[in-house]
């Protein structure tokens, strides 16, 4: 479950916001001033949102102490273009102007953290375990030297869970990072492509983990 810290003073935007994420399946840590960031630990959070008019300061002065690599989206209603440029130069990666639809802040959530995948988890082209051998850059796989066919999915999802072999997964996390928004399904549609790599691989490349969800096995 992707976590996420939303520093926003509203109070009725603020807790709003934070149920309408908590649906959608993220785990959020409301904060409302800058003091009390102080008492987040960035290095657990997967993104911020950040309202650029606090209490006491300006969000864009977080960013100092954001750590490189975390992706930050600034929620303000300033609309000049100045002030834009100004949020983005200071390291922010997105900028959603006030009022905005929840959907689509959804929808640029999980863009920013499909990208993060692909920069963090996604850095190699080729990962090999045991038998099996992914090549990212050709979209092929290999079970004990032959080519197996998977689907864009199969291969994504199988490329995260070997990329992460300790790594459990929740059903949650898997649609978060592998499907994304635009194509997001119910949790059975990741049982159902563990199913299938199963049965083109083998009913060891992917090991259940009872009341959580999957891991990498053995291949």
């Amino acid at each position: 479950m992707a976590k996420i810290l939303l520093v926003e003073d509203d109070q009725s935007l603020g807790p709003a916001l934070s149920e309408n994420l908590s649906k959608e399946g993220f785990q959020v840590t409301l904060k409302t001033s800058l003091a009390e960031t102080k008492t987040t630990n960035f290095n657990e959070m997967d993104l911020i949102l950040l309202d650029w008019m606090l209490p006491d300061g300006q969000g864009i002065d977080l960013l100092r102490d954001v750590p490189k690599g975390l992706p930050v989206i600034l929620l303000t209603a300033r609309t000049d273009l100045v002030d834009k440029v100004l949020g983005l130069e200071s390291g922010a990666i997105d900028y959603v102007t006030k009022p905005f639809e929840p959907r689509e802040l959804i929808a640029r959530i999980r863009a920013h953290m499909r990208s993060k995948l692909d920069k963090q988890e996604f850095q190699e082209d080729k990962i090999e375990k045991g038998n099996l051998l992914l090549n990212r850059s050709e979209r092929k796989a290999y079970f004990k030297e032959e080519e197996v066919i998977l689907t864009k999915m199969e291969f994504d999802l199988l490329f995260l869970l070997l990329s992460s072999p300790k790594q459990i997964f929740s059903r949650e996390k898997l649609l978060d990072k592998v499907w994304g928004y635009e194509n997001y399904p119910t949790t059975r549609t990741v049982d159902t492509h563990v199913l299938q790599i199963r049965q083109k691989i083998g009913n060891d490349v992917i090991e259940t983990i009872r009341g959580i969800g999957y891991r990498f096995g053995e291949a």
